[in-house]
């Protein structure tokens, strides 16, 4: 009830949580919010944020107040590549506000995005007109007029448009950073559909239209998107490209700032972006449409022959300019993070941002903390390379590791036990450029060389992630911005990644310690019976004859024990805030001291001297009422049972309580009702009950004693922190 909103999806595994020894979290709309804010625009000429958005709008204003040729003319100027044979070019110096307005019409017209304008009037009106939702306003003063380049909207209609409100809709979240920005400086997106795309510009109220010739949609692969248009004013077909810089740095022209500003975005933390245009002829881009039909008829290898034609567009591109975009922290990760590392659980942070952007959010969101080492592993190449960079590593004791996915895959090419078995002690990892592909690898490696009392837990929200989170031995999924594709193959769902602590701490520790003191306790509730049975064969020379009735039996292992052992599941040695204050005692469950062989035979061992215990009493006390042993034995069996409850229970619940009293009133009534098998008038006698008491007290009290005296001398760590608090 205290995380709101989580899902269990497997409940055969809960106490996995309790053993965690490695985190592997993606780190987009995990350990951020996937909130994406736009932070800053670089042109080669200057760079914008958005202190200064009254300047770029005027610069817009002042690009698009010139007459449409001589706007045309600038714009071909940026782009000497396209022009026809035999064409003169007109020399027009490249302005400021050329550089600007070209790469905000780069950003409003290259993306995925659909607005969703909302009406503010009650109005009805036919929704097949051309602009029923491809208008709205951010003026507060009132609209008079309306015209497009080529289009005048009716007055009638416009009338009827009044919508006050416009929001975007899309499966990248830095898509609708982008287009919103773009917006809030003056140049909307107001339509969109399958064939077309409009835009307004706010200050005049000019819409202008673009046919969508081809789109080509963003993949992981690839890490870009493309998109070619038609300006329907000018007729000019122009190709937008972006993606990330390391793939656009080998299609744009040559530049001698693109590198160095995307390090220093990724360096404050920013997502990148890379935004290029490419001018096509006509005839060039006839050409390029009959070679992508033919490619996309292709019944064998579809996708590799679109790819192929597209890439012959994506050469010698005109570079516009770089975005930074910025993805808030989850709230509360940085205590969370904190507290899962004095846990003892190491974090490794799968991603697929670049590696200064990666190692900027680790180290701002604690992952990586103040005082860590870093060390950031070279690309390497060859065997001798990767050789050398584990050596240095190796050196460097407890230091956190920053790598890239292409560094990474050729160290375990070569060295894979070497590398792994370095990085498992490392306190955080940082895979950058990492491939769903790459995060399912990782894990299993992980798996493989872990210790094996310890287990792996993947995070992750998105679809990239899903790979990763069957592979972890725990999987959990977040539900955000990109839907529930993790959440739903995940094995338990959450919805922030500060609600971990309390899934693990509280959650994990209940479920593992539960698990193993019910397991445990059926087994010793099996073997102390199967105990006494041994001694009452070996007394009639071993043969095979039940020391108990069957009803007796089946009643032992249901009615009359099943509610006490099965509220064990209610038992808890630490409170949930002391739990949480401190991490540090979550370190003990990795141990696995709980369930181990060691107890085991600790269980095995108990059993058979309460098995002994009670057998060898009856016969010494009650050798002249032997034909009683069962009615003896039995009773001795049920109180020592209810008695070794109420010794392993370490927080009592009224239903613990509950459970005790009504599986003893059980077997009074069982005595009562089946009056055949027992001699009511002997277990009414005081002999019968002191011998009975005397007997489970042997079988109990050493126990008891010994329990006392390792609480008092050497007690738990969580005993020491209860008894503080209780004090405090």
């Amino acid at each position: 009830k205290d995380i709101p909103g989580s899902v269990v999806r497997s409940s055969t595994i809960p106490e996995e949580l309790g053993r965690i020894g490695y985190l592997l979290a993606d780190k987009t709309g995990t350990l951020t919010q996937n909130v994406m804010v736009f932070k800053r625009l670089y042109v080669g000429s200057g760079s914008y944020t958005i202190e200064n958005r009254g300047q770029i709008s005027r610069l817009l204003k002042q690009e698009y107040a010139k007459p449409t040729l001589a706007r045309y003319e600038s714009q071909e100027s940026l782009a000497t590549s396209a022009l026809p044979f035999g064409r003169k070019r007109k020399i027009v110096k490249i302005t400021e506000a050329l550089r600007v307005t070209e790469t905000i019409k780069a950003l409003a017209l290259c993306h995925n995005v659909t607005p969703i304008v909302e009406q503010s009037t009650s109005a009805s009106f036919d929704t097949s007109t051309k602009y029923d939702d491809e208008y709205h306003s951010t003026s507060d003063t009132p609209r008079t007029s309306v015209t497009s380049l080529n289009t005048t909207v009716g007055s009638d209609v416009l009338e009827l448009l009044s919508a006050t409100a416009i929001s975007y809709q899309a499966s990248s979240p830095d898509e609708i950073a982008i287009v919103d920005w773009t917006e809030r400086i003056g140049l909307t997106l107001v339509h969109r559909s399958l064939k077309s795309m409009t835009l307004k510009l706010n200050s005049t109220e000019q819409l202008f239209d673009y046919e969508i010739l081809q789109l080509f949609p963003f993949t992981p692969e690839t890490k870009r998107m493309g998109i070619i248009v038609r300006d329907e004013n000018t007729n000019e077909i122009i190709f937008y490209l972006k993606g990330a810089d390391t793939v656009m740095q080998n299609i744009v022209q040559y530049n001698d700032w693109l590198q160095e500003e995307s390090s220093n975005m990724a360096r404050e933390g920013l997502r990148t972006l890379v935004i290029a245009k490419k001018l096509l002829t006509q005839e060039k881009y006839q050409e390029f449409e009959q070679k992508i039909t033919k490619a996309r008829l292709q019944t064998i290898n579809r996708s590799r022959y679109v790819r192929e034609v597209i890439e012959t567009l994506e050469c010698d591109m005109e570079l516009l300019g770089v975005t930074g975009v910025e993805d808030k922290l989850q709230v509360d990760v940085r205590q969370t993070l904190e507290s899962l590392h004095n846990s003892g659980i190491k974090i490794w942070m799968l991603t697929g941002d670049k590696l200064e952007t990666a190692t900027c959010i680790a180290k701002s969101s604690k992952l990586i903390r103040r005082n860590d080492d870093i060390y950031i592993m070279k690309q390497v190449a060859t065997r001798e390379e990767c050789l050398q960079e584990l050596n240095i590593f190796k050196r460097k004791l407890d230091a956190c590791l920053v790598i890239t996915g292409d560094a990474l895959q050729i160290c375990l090419s070569f060295y894979e036990k070497d590398l792994m078995e370095s990085i498992i002690e490392s306190p955080s990892v940082v895979v950058c450029r990492c491939s769903p592909t790459q995060k399912a690898t990782v894990t299993d490696l992980l798996k493989k060389y872990r210790n094996k009392k310890i287990r792996v837990c993947a995070i992750g929200d998105g679809g990239n992630d899903v790979s990763m989170i069957q592979s972890a031995h725990v999987g959990i999924g977040i539900v955000g911005k990109e839907g529930k594709q993790a959440s739903l193959a995940a094995d338990f769902s959450i919805n922030q990644f500060s609600y971990l602590t309390r899934l693990l701490f509280i959650h994990g520790r209940d479920s593992y310690k539960r698990t193993a003191s019910l397991s445990q306790f059926i087994i010793h509730r099996g073997l102390l019976f199967s105990v006494m049975q041994t001694i009452f064969c070996s007394v009639f020379y071993f043969a095979t004859t039940p020391i108990f009735p069957a009803y007796l039996v089946v009643g032992y292992i249901t009615i009359f024990t099943m509610l006490p052992i099965f509220s064990l599941v209610l038992d808890k040695d630490v409170p949930a805030d002391i739990a949480l204050l401190y991490p540090e005692l979550y370190k003990e469950l990795a141990k696995g001291r709980s369930l181990s062989l060691k107890t085991f035979s600790l269980w095995v061992l108990i059993s058979v001297y309460q098995g002994s215990a009670i057998m060898y009493g009856a016969f010494v006390l009650f050798d002249d009422d032997f034909i009683h042993i069962v009615s003896i034995t039995f009773t001795a069996l049920i109180l020592t049972e209810l008695l070794m409850v109420a010794l392993t229970i370490r927080t009592w619940h009224i239903l613990m309580v509950i459970g005790e009293f009504l599986s003893f009133t059980c077997y009074i009534l069982s005595i009562v009702i089946f009056q055949n098998y027992f001699d009511i008038r002997f277990l009414e006698s005081w002999s019968f009950i002191w011998r009975v008491v005397t007997i489970t007290v042997i079988s109990c009290l050493p126990l008891y004693i010994l329990k006392y005296v390792q609480t008092q001398f050497k007690p738990p760590i969580h005993e020491k922190l209860k008894q503080y608090s209780t004090l405090k």
